[in-house]
């Protein structure tokens, strides 16, 4: 059905050009958050100046103007200290991001239906529905704790991730190959794609753990611009660090589980539950790298920018595996579809 195929082709171009303005969105939002970062500063300061008190520059006012932007309970209108700002940019780029899923959805049902299976044999497909539940997990926490200033960070990878799929990975709907004819290949991958959206998370709180660790020592030490003011309106490193770990705690499980159930497809496949293959080895590469993340945390109080450099190294090593291994390395899991 070459006519859905292409349907499916125009619906994934315009959701990866909603990504982007949504991308831009969310972009004038943390610009915004520094605004309003320097604004809750210079007010505070100003209280301080009326009420005969001393203006301390850097760490004080700096820590100030970040309870006052993440925290309504500390918004003083008697005071002059202003309400709890509105991030409509943030809205802007939530709502153009449910569009953008909407129409990632539809792409990746008409190749479905086109194909007359699953969407995920091949790279390109694997792309479009890896990307697809990135997001979904994504407004999925919405709902739950506003992370909206991740936003950036996965609309952003999903533009690079599908764009460069979209022109370097696209094949033409062809039939499975004789291994992929499994209900496996539904179980398997759809985990694995699941639990790559979860690293996603957990690696985009850990890039900003750092930035806000390195932020709270500079201001400890007293320095003049500790870092990007739109961290002060955003969580201290500790829980950022905490909500990373949980996150990689979710998506360790389904990685765990892609593993064993990988290894019972192989022998359903190929007569033995584990040969080494290129694919097989990185996976387990994967599991090794969070499983040792989850226990020097959980276990010996490895905490803080060693363990966020965990995070980011194992999903980093998610996207090697995702990319270079696949089209790279030859083995008996070379479904990509390129030549």
């Amino acid at each position: 059905m070459p006519d859905l195929d292409s349907l499916s082709i125009l619906l994934i171009w315009t959701a990866i050009a909603i990504y982007a303005a949504a991308f831009v969105a969310y972009a004038f939002d943390l610009a915004r958050r520094s605004e309003v970062s320097a604004d809750a500063r210079l007010v505070r300061e100003g209280v301080l100046v009326g009420a005969g008190a001393p203006v301390v520059s850097g760490a004080s006012s700096d820590a100030d103007a970040a309870v006052t932007a993440s925290d309504p309970s500390a918004s003083d209108p008697s005071a002059g200290i202003p309400s709890r700002p509105r991030y409509v940019m943030a809205r802007i780029g939530t709502a153009l991001t449910v569009l953008g899923f909407l129409f990632q959805l539809a792409a990746t049902v008409t190749r479905g239906i086109a194909a007359e299976r699953v969407p995920w044999a091949n790279l390109y497909e694997f792309a479009m529905t890896g990307t697809l539940l990135v997001v979904l997990v994504y407004l999925a926490v919405l709902t739950r704790v506003d992370l909206r200033f991740l936003g950036t960070f996965i609309t952003g990878l999903v533009v690079v991730l599908m764009g460069a799929a979209a022109i370097s990975f696209y094949v033409g709907v062809v039939p499975l190959m004789d291994p992929l004819k499994s209900v496996w290949l539904v179980i398997h991958v759809f985990v694995a794609s699941l639990g790559t959206a979860f690293f996603a998370l957990a690696c985009a709180l850990s890039v900003l753990q750092l930035m806000q660790s390195r932020r709270e020592r500079r201001l400890a030490e007293s320095v003049e611009k500790p870092g990007p003011r739109f961290l002060s309106t955003l969580p201290v490193a500790d829980r950022l660090e905490g909500t990373a770990f949980r996150f990689a705690i979710i998506g360790f499980i389904f990685w765990t589980f892609t593993l064993i159930a990988g290894a019972i497809w192989a022998q359903d496949a190929w007569g033995r539950y584990w040969g080494f293959d290129v694919k097989e080895t990185w996976t387990f590469i994967i599991w090794v790298l969070y499983a040792g993340y989850i226990h020097a945390r959980a276990t010996r109080g490895w905490r803080g920018n060693p363990s966020a450099w965990l995070s980011i190294v194992g999903f980093t090593a998610v996207i090697f595996n995702f990319t270079i291994v696949n089209v790279f390395f030859k083995g008996l899991h070379a479904y990509s579809g390129l030549s």
